[in-house]
């Protein structure tokens, strides 16, 4: 009883205090959020049996953390290891369990109620750590009529192009400052010809102050001239913090935009797409036109959705990077299969290689991870891609 009025005090204290300094429309996202959080929690916390007072700190955690939210800010590490991260590893786990939690409210008694734990924690391995790789994109002259994977295995240039791409870091409650600064120091060391961003730099709680930003991007300060970037979808929310971060550390942005980068592989046309919602292919379209391709020179395109490479004109890129997706985040790449979430509901491509016509897309898993608040089945990836055959492309 404690934990139900509780929560129910909670979820309201939160919602009342989202529309007074918010607004509406946060209030009301909240509202659903956490009223299906709490309604689902409520079936879950009774197998908490002896663990009752760790579900109690948990429920109390997610209550914190999205009230803190109604006025985001970028907080330090305790917080994030007390509140934020436990907050968001629970709304995951109850929210897995909702299945569970209807089947229990009408009844029955459900095989499996473990399950979604099980899967959560999981999620938190897969949220917080990532290994690193290194791997081999060859690209080729076949002519693929339709989207689809596509096999990157083939002949290799003793000299690659070597690409460290970083993208969707989304700095906040599972990536923070020193996270990101890593990451970036660790690709200075690998020592690519390009270092690209493909956006979604920042959420909610990062888009304050460009000095976070800055601060976390600061050691691509040191390879200044290879390091180019393209906006995303939630760079958009605070594009002047982006811009100013990226113009400290000596990174060029590209918005609809093109440039040659000298490289120790050969000289490279770089576009860098801006990010749109409507009219993707009229857009993509008018900037291709407006940047003619360069006899003999190899293209590659900064493209932050790659929901939108199949509007790309044919022949106006040899590669195209994207994130977006976080790899599909939810899926069955630790089981060495390729599904996901986003292959299932869409023909958005989700990871990997892809081919259409002559153009190759390279979908990276992402840094990091926004939205739904785990990864689960689907690692965050730090690769260093080794192109092959871009000058045969050409």
């Amino acid at each position: 009883m404690f934990f139900a009025l509780g929560s129910a005090l909670a979820w309201l204290t939160v919602v009342v205090v989202a529309r007074t300094l918010r607004g509406g429309p946060y209030a009301t996202f909240l509202a659903v959020l956490l009223g299906i959080h709490t309604l689902s929690s409520l079936e879950v916390f009774p197998a908490a049996g002896a663990a009752w007072p760790l579900f109690a700190y948990l429920q109390t955690a997610v209550f914190i953390h999205f009230a803190l939210l109604i006025r985001p800010n970028l907080r330090g590490p305790l917080y994030r290891a007390l509140v934020s991260v436990p907050g968001s590893w629970f709304v995951a786990m109850v929210f897995l369990s909702v299945p569970w939690s209807v089947a229990r409210a009408l009844g029955f008694h459900p095989w499996g109620a473990w399950l979604p734990f099980v899967l959560a924690a999981a999620g938190l391995v897969d949220s917080l750590w990532a290994a690193e790789d290194e791997r081999h994109l060859s690209l080729d002259d076949t002519v693929v009529p339709s989207l689809r994977r596509h096999d990157s295995s083939g002949a290799r240039d003793a000299r690659p192009l070597r690409i460290v791409q970083i993208t969707d870091p989304h700095i906040g409650a599972f990536m923070s400052v020193a996270g990101l600064q890593a990451i970036c120091a660790r690709a200075v060391a690998r020592d690519p010809d390009l270092v690209l961003l493909t956006g979604d730099l920042l959420t909610m709680e990062s888009q304050r102050d460009p000095a976070w930003l800055a601060a976390a991007l600061a050691p691509l300060k040191a390879i200044e001239g290879r390091c180019y970037a393209c906006l995303g979808n939630h760079d958009h929310e605070a594009l002047a913090t982006v811009e100013t971060a990226l113009a400290l550390n000596g990174i060029k942005l590209l918005v609809d935009d093109l440039t040659v980068a000298q490289t120790a592989a050969g000289p490279v046309e770089i576009v860098g797409f801006d990010f749109v919602w409507r009219e993707r292919a009229a857009h993509l379209q008018r900037v291709t036109e407006r940047f003619p391709r360069t006899v003999g020179m190899p293209r590659v395109a900064m493209l932050h959705d790659p929901g939108a490479f199949h509007h790309l004109p044919t022949g106006s890129a040899d590669l195209v990077l994207s994130g977006h997706t976080h790899g599909g985040q939810i899926g069955l790449l630790r089981l060495g299969l390729r599904g996901t979430v986003v292959s299932a509901l869409s023909q958005v491509p989700d990871h990997g290689a892809w081919a259409l016509g002559t153009a190759r897309l390279y979908v990276h898993r992402g840094t990091g991870h926004y939205g739904f608040p785990l990864r689960i089945g689907v690692p965050a990836e730090r690769s260093l891609l080794n192109i092959h055959g871009l000058w045969r492309s050409a």
